[in-house]
């Protein structure tokens, strides 16, 4: 190759490095700014002044984009909008802890009106959080305004079901106090109409009273059926599930426990070929607990107290009706273990617990309490102490109403 040839190539070659060192590596702003003015300056002194028509165009430019931002106290608002949500949520987390801290107290000593006022509360105070959380999600989004009444009733919502709880709840009172106020005016007049001079206005009173107070009265009795039927389905469930751990075959313990009735057994294949053992168990335990309701005591003594003094047996069942109401069982049987309700509980766990069926817990260490007047603290008795708590509050309520006076 001829030596100028090699020149050219050796330039073209260093051009190209450079080129791409530029490209690599490029100028700083400053200087490029810097550069850019030179050559734009250079040019507004040929053209005779160019460049401040240049510059101020530039100027109104930047004036027109700074009039399309938003106004500052939008930003604002939606500041105010962030911070009043995150204190709702601090209150909120504060109102949780103390549900929770009353949800635990509850719990020992087992109260279960407290109980279920502590549950709504906490139930209460996470769907608000839920609500809070939409409110952030939909002020991010700009849809504040559109669902404000939407969440208006979202929060509003579990407040008023915890108002009807306690509208129902006040109701039963009042049912209890008319009861007594009944009890009371009956104790300080027996009769309306039985003693002869007594004006017929008071015999009017007496009678309205009582119409006053009658149609309040059934509504304690629901309230305690339906605390029967919760611990007879819970008490069952336990005692299934116990049989299911110990791969027991559900359809022969049914009917095993139901061979006492020959009508049963007839009807407990059946009920157990349509998987439905549990309604079968229930019935059986809900007829071994009801068994003797008629009498004052289930026959667990030949007490006749409410034959020798009537008044005095209602006033009686029914003191012992509102001081069992908060009690519980376990508590109460370890300070009076052969007290009526007691005695009642022996009797009925030894009547549904058959020896086979113990055999579940591996031995019977249970039953050789109970045979020895003691009540065991396990999980098992204690399920079985809550349905035995309902049944006899439901026999107590019965046994003090009075029947109506002849006026």
């Amino acid at each position: 190759m001829p030596p100028f040839l090699d020149w050219v190539s050796s330039f073209s070659h260093q051009v190209q490095r450079v080129t791409a060192s530029c490209l690599l590596h490029p100028l700083v702003v400053d200087a490029a700014d810097h550069h850019d003015f030179s050559v734009v300056n250079t040019a507004g002194e040929e053209s005779g002044g160019d460049i401040s028509c240049f510059n101020c165009g530039k100027d109104e430019s930047e004036d027109g984009e700074e009039g399309d931002v938003e106004v500052p106290g939008r930003d604002k608002e939606v500041l105010a909008e962030m911070e009043t949500i995150l204190a709702e949520v601090f209150e909120a987390a504060a109102n949780l802890k103390r549900a929770y801290v009353s949800l635990q107290e509850a719990h020992s000593p087992w109260d279960p009106d407290k109980m279920r006022v502590a549950d709504v509360a906490v139930v209460s105070e996470l769907r608000r959080i839920e609500v809070l959380k939409e409110r952030y999600r939909q002020s991010a989004g700009g849809g504040r305004r559109r669902v404000g009444a939407a969440t208006l009733r979202e929060v509003v919502a579990p407040y008023e079901a915890v108002v009807e709880d306690l509208r129902r709840e006040l109701k039963s009172k009042e049912a209890e106090i008319e009861i007594l106020k009944e009890k009371l005016e009956t104790t300080s007049s027996p009769c309306c109409g039985a003693k002869k001079g007594k004006s017929k206005q008071k015999a009017k009173n007496c009678s309205s009273q009582s119409q006053v107070a009658m149609p309040l009265a059934p509504e304690l009795f629901e309230n305690t059926m339906s605390l029967v039927k919760g611990a007879s389905k819970s008490f069952t469930a336990l005692l299934l599930s116990l049989m299911r751990s110990a791969h027991w075959d559900i359809a022969a313990a049914v009917r095993s426990i139901e061979a006492a009735s020959s009508a049963a057994v007839a009807s407990a294949g059946a009920i157990i070929g349509t998987n439905r053992a549990r309604y079968a168990l229930e019935s059986y335990l809900n007829r071994k607990m009801f068994q003797g309701f008629e009498h004052e005591t289930f026959y667990t003594d030949g007490g006749l107290s409410s034959v020798a003094d009537p008044e005095q047996h209602r006033r009686g069942c029914y003191t012992q009706y509102r001081d069992m109401k908060a009690m519980d069982p376990a508590e109460l049987l370890g300070i009076l273990p052969n007290c009526s309700f007691g005695n009642f509980c022996f009797k009925k766990y030894l009547a549904i617990i058959h020896p086979k069926t113990e055999s579940l817990f591996g031995d019977l260490g249970q039953r050789r309490q109970v045979l020895a007047g003691n009540h065991p603290r396990s999980q098992f008795y204690g399920e079985f102490l809550e349905l035995a708590k309902a049944v006899w509050m439901l026999h107590l309520l019965a046994f003090s109403v009075e029947p109506p006076w002849p006026c």
